[in-house]
């Protein structure tokens, strides 16, 4: 039965088989369409997958911020046709943190078929090694672009933890991220946890969760690495 498959890829150059099971290979080895963020690295992944792949047999969908809603329906005719079609993100999950929400919904509309596959989550995988509330926890995205913005927000996310006993995860964009955490050490209190988990799934993996006033001492330097970053007001 044709379906929309919402397809994992690795957080960063890490081997297929270490992050994603055996089956989706078969899945993405079979499937001729693809809704994609960026065509050259879907391309450049589904080698990765398997090199017996023809890619000048595949049909890649662009999606982006230049995408329309009519264009989105479109993407998902092959479904209407027998032919299941697959979201690929940049990285991680489509939809969590990615774009692909606004397909998957038309899908729904349309009663296509949905199957979300298992692939490594930066958000999750760092909130289970954190230590972190895991019962009880936000995800807010990218903090405001302007330290005097990105600080009163840092406040407000603290004082939101402290009241609901709630982990805050947030991220920013690579060559932001040590602004950023030289923003979370001047305005956080000093007893507050912040776990800081860079390069999930790679071998320079580094995950650690130390109270404010620790890190002080002990910057990481974050800047061009992909990193998650985790706070929980005690």
């Amino acid at each position: 039965m044709a379906k929309l498959y919402l397809i994992p890829t690795t957080l960063g150059d890490s081997p297929i088989e270490k992050v994603l099971p055996a089956y989706i290979c078969e899945i993405l080895t079979s499937t001729k369409y693809f809704i994609v963020e960026n065509i050259r690295t879907a391309r450049r992944f589904l080698k990765k997958v398997n090199r017996e792949i023809i890619i000048d047999d595949l049909i890649f969908f662009e999606l982006n911020k230049h995408s329309n809603q009519e264009q989105y329906q479109s993407y998902l005719q092959p479904i209407e046709q027998g032919h299941s079609v697959g979201i690929i993100s940049e990285a991680g999950c489509p939809g969590v943190a990615d774009p692909g929400s606004e397909i998957v919904i038309i899908a729904h509309q349309l009663g296509y078929n949905i199957e979300p596959l298992v692939g490594p989550s930066s958000i999750l995988l760092s909130l289970m090694a954190s230590g972190l509330n895991g019962q009880n926890f936000s995800f807010l995205g990218y903090l405001p672009v302007s330290s005097g913005e990105r600080q009163k927000t840092l406040k407000n996310i603290e004082r939101e933890s402290a009241n609901k006993n709630q982990t805050q995860i947030f991220i920013e964009t690579p060559y932001r991220n040590n602004q950023l955490l030289n923003d979370i050490i001047a305005v956080c209190n000093p007893g507050t946890l912040l776990c800081i988990a860079s390069e999930i799934t790679l071998e320079t993996e580094n995950i650690r969760t130390f109270p404010v006033i620790e890190w002080k001492n002990k910057l990481p330097n974050l800047h061009k690495k992909v990193a998650i970053f985790l706070l929980k007001s005690q």
